[in-house]
């Protein structure tokens, strides 16, 4: 059986590391990092999660702020208050929580936020920035999904790696980071041909599809480590169930380790995210950033 990668484990030690930081840089430098929000309308999972990240910023000793607008709220009237914060130079990081209303721009909205700001890594210039193996603020799902892969596998070069999935939340940017650490890396996807088979090759697989349950274990090369990034709510015996991409039952029997779902890659989006936060307001003031 696999052996399971703990992220909640895993992102309550990287909390303790980021309040350490956090607390070395209002000592050493009087900086209190600063993430400011921002929920346009009422989306029940968009309010527990911009909530979640509020109480998480506070418990590292962060600066936090939110900003809630009605649903009816004008493009133009959301662009100024990224504007605003943009230019606040108490807010380190400025976070547009997705989705927005439909009347919304969302790819305008991301790229209107300055991109020393971009703590979620959606910005072009982040983007463009990670795949030239430049300095960037990266996505916090894959950032996430990188630390689980090397915290269960220790170094990363020359692994195969295959990424299901090629998103620009998830699959790109994690595959440009695997590349980084010298993986030999496949992006496969819905139209990929015997798709089964190029995931076999794979000692190291990222589940990134968005569709319960697909990958099966007898896609799954013996000791292999899969990280499942789905987050599906399925109805099971009359119930609702969380499951991931991965089909966890057959999966488990076949991998080396895995990650449960809950309580993996998904504990590590917020705790990346303060991490990248304070990376970015070391970098706006000028100071090397802690160990975190």
């Amino acid at each position: 059986m696999a052996k399971l990668i703990d992220g909640k484990a895993y992102a309550e030690g990287l909390r303790a590391r980021i309040a350490a930081a956090v607390a070395s840089l209002k000592t050493d430098h009087g900086l209190t990092p600063g993430l400011a929000v921002v929920l346009v309308g009422e989306d029940p999972a968009s309010k527990v999660y911009v909530a979640n990240k509020a109480k998480q910023t506070v418990e590292v000793g962060m600066n936090s702020w939110e900003h809630k607008l009605p649903a009816e709220t004008s493009e133009a009237h959301l662009l100024a208050l990224v504007e605003k914060l943009n230019k606040d130079p108490a807010v380190h990081g400025i976070l547009v929580q997705m989705p927005v209303p439909k009347h919304i721009d969302s790819a305008k909205v991301l790229n209107a936020i300055a991109p020393e700001k971009d703590v979620d890594g959606f910005h072009v210039v982040n983007v463009g920035r990670l795949s030239t193996g430049q300095d960037a603020l990266v996505a916090c799902t894959p950032t996430g999904c990188v630390m689980l892969a090397k915290h269960a596998l220790g170094k990363l070069d020359g692994l195969n790696a295959v990424v299901i999935g090629r998103s620009n939340i998830v699959g790109k940017p994690v595959a440009q980071l695997l590349l980084a650490e010298n993986c030999t890396v496949t992006v496969a996807h819905s139209k990929s041909r015997d798709l089964p088979g190029i995931v076999r090759q794979a000692d190291l697989v990222i589940a990134a599809v968005g569709r319960p349950e697909m990958v099966k274990g007898d896609w799954i090369k013996p000791g292999a480590c899969v990280i499942d990034v789905g987050i599906n709510r399925i109805e099971r015996d009359g119930k609702g169930k969380l499951v991931g991409d991965c089909d966890f039952a057959s999966c488990e029997k076949v991998a080396g380790s895995i990650t449960p779902v809950p309580g993996g890659v998904g504990p590590m989006t917020i705790a990346c995210l303060l991490y990248n936060t304070v990376r970015a307001a070391c970098a706006i003031k000028g100071v090397k950033t802690p160990e975190m």
